[in-house]
């Protein structure tokens, strides 16, 4: 069945700043582990993908387009499938997993821009910044492959 599923388009922002830390948040519906990833989501139908990011990174982190530099986009979209026991749960069951095109941006504003509840309902209750090496052991387990891919993409400007 997952395979006649497509994928959800969707971005993703490695924020980092200027000590080159890389901001994670911790989803607030996690019911299970001590997982953390950076801000993600679905590309509206018609939305420019490089808007959609900047949609995305404001509604997860509150911080601000004045706050933010888009550095550099990945050369190509990374894929990953929902475990099955999601399949069907998520995106009202129209995907199988995510097709997404992640950009690396420069954050200079200071964490007190970092505002959660910027957008309501909020997806993090929690956020802190990390090593962009850290990031594969610290998002869930079916989406290791992705986080790894980005952080080579990326490694170079961070």
């Amino acid at each position: 069945m997952s395979e006649e599923l497509g994928y959800r388009p969707c971005v993703g922002v490695m924020l980092v700043n200027a000590d080159g830390k890389v901001f994670v948040g911790r989803r607030i519906d996690n019911k299970e582990g001590d997982w953390w990833q950076m801000p993600q989501g679905g590309v509206d139908e018609g939305e420019d993908l490089r808007d959609a990011a900047l949609r995305e990174l404001a509604e997860e982190t509150g911080a601000r387009a004045e706050h933010v530099t888009i550095l550099k986009a990945m050369d190509e979209p990374v894929r990953y499938d929902l475990p099955e026991d999601l399949i069907g749960k998520l995106w009202g069951g129209k995907y199988r997993g995510q097709e997404q095109v992640w950009y690396l941006a420069r954050f200079t504003g200071s964490d007190a821009d970092i505002d959660l509840e910027a957008h309501d309902p909020p997806e993090f209750c929690d956020w802190k910044w990390v090593d962009a090496e850290q990031l594969p052991e610290l998002i869930v387990p079916f989406k290791k492959r992705v986080y790894r891919a980005v952080v080579e993409a990326f490694r170079e400007l961070v």
